[in-house]
């Protein structure tokens, strides 16, 4: 099949390259594409928020089989007009290439964060409202995308669409690019390798799975031709408990309302670039149950919520690095340097 891959240089893109590469010939599309090497994709420079993309679009989706759809923003996080063109109007630019180009499959990669709040901790299916929490930008953009699928569903012209909706994604080599996008420039990253204790509200318990596992999920919907929404998720899900093993710290019980607060403070302040919203996703959102995966895909996750986490704090410890520019190598320096020239991450146009 030829697919085409928005956002296929970013963490779980690169994972979805290297699942279908050996048997599919692939488009990856990014705004900064890396120099062409034997078995890689044919790379198209394309900005899902450049008012030139539709043209772009339209000539990399000419002839597709299917394409998948994984671009997203996670900084600035002070510029959310930015984060909305990118997230919200680059789904919809990809949605009407796809009708013009007459593609029949899309698969969209949605998230854990497009549901709405949990009622009590029992694991919901994907019939579960998909209504956000509003006060986090990422799960009101995710939502949006969401209502934007559901209109052209709606109207008996779309092709056919599988929507994804993994919990946390991570993998080692995506160590620097998560670095910054949530730690603060002026933070080594061996530090988080020597954490004497964890001070976070002992309640947490998230869905958590890994970047292959989530690609496997990708190849499983494009060879079955699958539609409709699967939520994908290791089980038992990570904790607090595990989060501080993996550590190898002390687990320090702090309410998540004093965490929000804290959170929030600096982030107002420019200290750190990651919003409150994410304190609130992390808390308020549901477990997730991937039976219907299971069952009807034939998905396994290989990896459980611990090994996910452990290649999470490694790869972050470690500034683990991809050969794309979107997972570079991340230093103190070079960071520090790149505020000074560009301004701090969480404002800038592209971090």
């Amino acid at each position: 099949m030829r697919i085409v891959i928005t956002g296929a240089t970013g963490n779980l893109g690169s994972a979805v390259v290297r699942r279908l590469r050996d048997d599919h010939d692939l488009v990856g599309l990014a705004r900064r594409v890396p120099a062409a090497k034997a078995g890689d994709p044919e790379w198209r420079s394309v900005d899902l928020t450049d008012a030139a993309s539709p043209a772009d679009l339209d000539a990399a989706f000419e002839g597709a089989d299917a394409v998948v759809h994984l671009a997203w923003g996670f900084q600035p996080s002070h510029r959310p007009d930015k984060l909305e063109e990118l997230g919200v109007g680059g789904t919809r630019r990809v949605l009407e290439a796809v009708e013009r180009a007459g593609v029949p499959h899309l698969v969209h990669l949605s998230s854990l964060g497009a549901y709405a709040p949990h009622r009590d901790d029992v694991p919901v299916r994907e019939d579960y409202p998909t209504t956000g929490v509003p006060t986090s930008m990422y799960s009101n953009h995710k939502v949006a995308a969401e209502r934007l699928l559901d209109a052209h569903e709606a109207a008996g012209t779309a092709p056919l669409v599988t929507r994804l909706r993994p919990g946390l994604v991570g993998q080692r080599v995506a160590g620097s690019a998560l670095l910054r996008y949530g730690v603060p420039g002026f933070v080594p990253a061996r530090v988080l390798g020597h954490l004497p204790v964890l001070p976070i509200d002992r309640g947490l318990a998230i869905s958590v799975v890994h970047a292959d596992d989530v690609a496997d999920a990708v190849a499983k919907v494009l060879e079955q031709k699958a539609g409709g929404a699967f939520n994908l998720s290791t089980e038992p899900p990570l904790t607090a408990q595990i989060m501080a093993d993996v550590f190898g710290a002390k687990l320090v019980h702090v309410p998540s309302s004093v965490l929000r607060a804290t959170v929030n403070a600096s982030w107002r302040a420019r200290v750190q670039q990651l919003d409150p919203g994410w304190i609130d996703l992390a808390f308020a959102l549901p477990l997730l149950d991937s039976t219907r995966a299971r069952d009807e895909l034939g998905w396994q996750p290989i990896h459980d919520a611990r090994q996910v986490f452990t290649e999470i704090v490694a790869g972050m410890s470690h500034a683990e690095s991809g050969s794309t520019e979107v997972l570079r190598k991340r230093s103190v320096p070079q960071v520090l340097g790149d505020a000074v020239r560009r301004g701090p991450v969480s404002l800038r146009s592209h971090p």
